[in-house]
């Protein structure tokens, strides 16, 4: 039995992301999913070099190196991030999950870390196969919050386990699994599985025999539930070469890299060849030449050029508008983040519009970062946030209650030893000795004073006073 892959893979920045920082990579022998992290120049980053790397294994591996091939190279993408981290300040905290599949005769090789997931459907039923390595699944594996409370939980997306920046020992789950003709793998980033049921899945999946139909419609469902976050997904079933019906052609064997892996970020790549793999994520796209029809040599030498010019300039006030209506709605929000070290409450939005900022800090706490708990501390850096500016501060101020509880305990000073406050109190009571026997002297030296005299300063009323 000769064992290939008909697979797809598809990306889209999503409704409200400024940019893609997931990447994803589908060939004959591999198919990984990263979903990055880290801001406007790091996430991306971090998914591109764990793509980087583990592309060069799309090729034959002997079935019994598959898992430990896959874990090293894994590891060395985190290596890889944590250097670009060291190397480029502006990088610090970056990171990515992945998802891997590595395909070796009639075998799969899976590694996971973080919450992007693998879904199989074998037999008409899907199934999750990948635990995300969040706080909320802690939470629901500890029993302590139901399936329905996990799905509302407003840190459903802390991150527990992930490669880069955060984590410098990653614990990678690694298995072994058989590959089934008639199986069909999909592996998405949260930007999907956060929005689509698994019941929507399991149709998704069902209905639609090609995969590159499949995943553009796990794409469209993403996106009609919201889509907040950057959306991808491969589709990948796992054919008989023996059995395909007469006519039918084999499954290409030209990887398709999406993402922010990708020169075009909103479509597939194609290569083939080895060569061509590697080269395909670093290489400039050549520059088509630019033809501009109003000044064709054709042109009639009396034409006008004032109604496009005055066309020209609607169409600029128009768009200056919009924009700028845009940007002062943007500027009535607000949100909480860091500046790195602390806490601090901005005006705007925590998305940038491609080189333009559209947050400004309004305050710099005296809230150390450091001293948040380890999972409030990423939600900080992952921006909480808030409905007005009077929400933002409270957010603040419940932060820095979780700062102050969080720090240890103030040193208590050692109580004064026996010897020397023995000494002490021995010193104080002789001189108050001394003290009433020179009083007790005194008023045996002075006559007492006549009864009858109660004006003076020795008077009866003042002595008993």
């Amino acid at each position: 039995m000769s064992i290939a892959l008909r697979y797809a893979a598809r990306s889209d920045v999503g409704l409200v992301r400024s940019n893609n920082q997931d990447s994803a990579y589908a060939g004959s022998h591999l198919l990984v999913v990263a979903d990055g992290m880290g801001g406007h120049a790091g996430g991306d980053v971090a998914s591109s070099v764990a793509i980087g790397h583990l592309a060069q294994l799309d090729s034959e591996t002997p079935a019994s190196d598959i898992v430990a091939t896959l874990e090293e190279s894994v590891l060395e993408a985190n290596q890889e991030i944590l250097r670009r981290a060291r190397d480029e300040p502006q990088l610090r905290g970056l990171g990515t999950t992945i998802t891997a599949l590595l395909r070796a005769e009639g075998k799969f090789a899976l590694a996971h870390i973080g919450d992007s997931r693998a879904y199989l459907l074998r037999k008409g039923e899907t199934v999750q196969v990948t635990k995300d390595h969040t706080f909320v699944q802690r939470l629901l594996d500890e029993g302590r919050l139901t399936e329905e409370e996990a799905e509302r939980h407003p840190q459903r997306s802390v991150l527990m386990r992930v490669l880069g920046d955060v984590d410098a020992d990653p614990e990678l789950d690694l298995s072994l699994r058989p590959a089934h003709p008639g199986d069909r793998w999909m592996l998405c980033s949260d930007g999907l599985s956060g929005l689509v049921s698994l019941d929507t899945i399991d149709a998704a999946l069902t209905d639609f025999t090609d995969p590159g139909e499949c995943a553009e419609e796990l794409i469209q469902l993403a996106l009609k539930g919201g889509g907040p976050d950057n959306i991808t997904c491969i589709v990948a079933d796992v054919v008989d070469l023996d059995q395909l019906p007469r006519g039918q052609e084999a499954p290409s064997t030209s990887p398709q890299i999406v993402g922010s892996a990708a020169r075009n970020r909103h479509a597939p790549t194609a290569a083939s060849g080895p060569a061509a793999k590697a080269a395909a994520l670093t290489r400039e796209e050549p520059e088509v030449p630019y033809e501009d029809e109003d000044f064709a040599t054709e042109e009639p030498p009396r034409r006008s050029p004032w109604p496009a010019l005055v066309a020209l300039m609607l169409l600029i006030a128009l768009l200056g508008g919009v924009l700028w209506a845009g940007y002062a709605w943007s500027q009535r929000q607000f949100y909480v983040g860091t500046d790195g070290t602390s806490v601090v409450l901005f005006q705007g939005l925590s998305q940038d519009l491609g080189p333009l900022s559209m947050s400004d800090p309004v305050v710099v706490t005296d809230i150390a970062l450091e001293d948040l708990p380890e999972v409030t501390r990423q939600q900080v850096q992952n921006t909480i946030t808030a409905s007005d500016r009077e929400s933002a501060e409270q957010i603040i101020d419940r932060l820095e209650q979780a700062a102050i509880s969080n720090r240890p305990p103030p040193a208590i000073a050692p109580a004064p030893s026996d010897g020397g406050g023995a000494s002490d109190a021995g010193g104080a009571a002789d001189a108050l000795q001394e003290t009433a026997a020179e009083e007790s002297a005194a008023a045996e030296a002075s006559p007492l004073p006549s009864s009858t005299d109660s004006t003076g300063p020795n008077s009866a009323e003042g002595g008993a006073t």
